[in-house]
Order: C-alpha cells, then structure tokens, then sequence
C-alpha cells in the first residue's frame, strides 16, 4: 500500500478540522471580517520566508540531480516569484512591503516554522517531504473543498481560493504525494512511522497556523 494512502484517515480528520474552522469557513462564504485574515497574510509571509529555507534544505540532501533541481526550481519560484505576488496581494488589504517585512512572528509561527527548518536540517530527506506534505497537500484541499462550495463574493477572497484549487498547485501537491510515497516505499517500519508522526506533527500545526491567526494571537509580553 502506498504511504499516502496508509496515512489517508489521519489526513482526512486533519482537512475536515480545518475547514471547519470558523476562519476557512469564513473565507469560503465571503463573510470572514478582513482583520483576522490581514493578520494570517502577514504571518504568511514570514513563514514563506523559511519555507524557502526548507526547500534549499531539500535541494540540499535530495538524493539525485532531479530532486536537486526540483527543490532548487522550488526555491525559486518561492523567494522570486511567490512573494512577489504576496506583496501584490497583501497591497489589496493595504499591507505594505514595509509592514510585511516588520511582522514579528507568532508563537504558532515560530514554533511550526521551527519544527520545520529543524526538520529540514536534522532529518532524512524523507523527514523533510513528511513535514513539508500537510502544507502543500492540506491547502490545495482546503482550495478545492472551499471552490466546490462555490467562490464567495468576497473578490480577494475568491482569489485565494481560487490560487489554491488551481491546476498549477494541484499538480504541486500531487507531485508531493508522489514524492513521499517513493521515499517511503523504499524505507523501513520504523522509518515510515516516523513520517506518520511528522506528517501529523505538521497537519496539526496547519490547524494552528488558522487558529492563530482567528484569535490574532500574540506574545504576552
């Protein structure tokens, strides 16, 4: 049995959770108040800088050229092009470059962007597409659950929504799916396990990154 397909239950309950926060369901209907989600935009933009460390971590360690070039197209298309069109967006909710560049993290983003640059850094290559799958997989999830319920009159939020259900960041998350299940098929019990509990690890921080962000949280002091 492919690995993606053995963690399918735990993935399931984790896009489930998600898209029954209010937040996800707010954007989904176009009623979500634009505060919470200026706030989730900043907090983005921090995490889209180390989720570029993550992918240089990749190019990295990956086993062969191909990978190597992959995650390398990745890091590109991150730190050039991806926020790039953050900015842009961001600009929509009048978030400046200046703004973005300021945000401090959250202690939900310190901790997720830790534990995944840690990850990165410390693991196998295989840790690291175990850790990195909730966010690629999980968003384009949560986009075309969200696009099946048909796009809110809310304009940027049709646009968000429609980012993630798109053709392009679906092809991204299956290509993620492809990858962890020939990684994991060559690895051992012990092995898989442990990217059983790193791909929850990560689900559930992306269920927290939301949270996070409804409560707008921050440091005590």
């Amino acid at each position: 049995m492919a690995f993606t397909d053995e963690i399918a239950d735990d993935a399931e309950t984790a896009w489930d959770t998600i898209c029954a926060h209010p937040m996800v369901e707010g954007i989904g209907d176009g009623t979500l108040d634009e505060e919470p989600f200026r706030y989730w935009v900043r907090q983005d933009y921090v995490y889209l800088v180390e989720y570029g460390r993550v992918f240089a971590l990749g190019a990295a360690n990956a086993p062969d050229l191909d990978r190597m070039g992959t995650f390398a197209e990745l890091l590109d298309e991150t730190i050039n092009t991806e926020m790039d069109l953050h900015r842009s967006y961001a600009a929509e909710f009048d978030i400046s470059e200046a703004a973005l560049e300021a945000t401090d993290p959250s202690p939900t983003t310190r901790a997720y962007t830790d534990f995944l640059v840690r990850t990165a850094a410390t693991g196998t290559f295989g840790d690291l597409i175990a850790a990195l799958l909730p966010c690629m997989w999980g968003f384009n999830e949560t986009g075309l659950r969200l696009e099946a319920g048909g796009l809110p009159d809310h304009e940027l939020y049709a646009d968000w929504i429609a980012m993630y259900s798109s053709e392009e960041f679906t092809e991204l998350a299956r290509w993620c799916l492809d990858l962890m299940d020939d990684v994991a098929a060559a690895a051992t019990d012990a092995e898989r396990e442990r990217y059983r509990r790193l791909f929850l690890t990560s689900a559930r921080y992306e269920y927290l990154f939301w949270d996070a962000a409804w409560r707008q949280e921050e440091w005590p002091f």
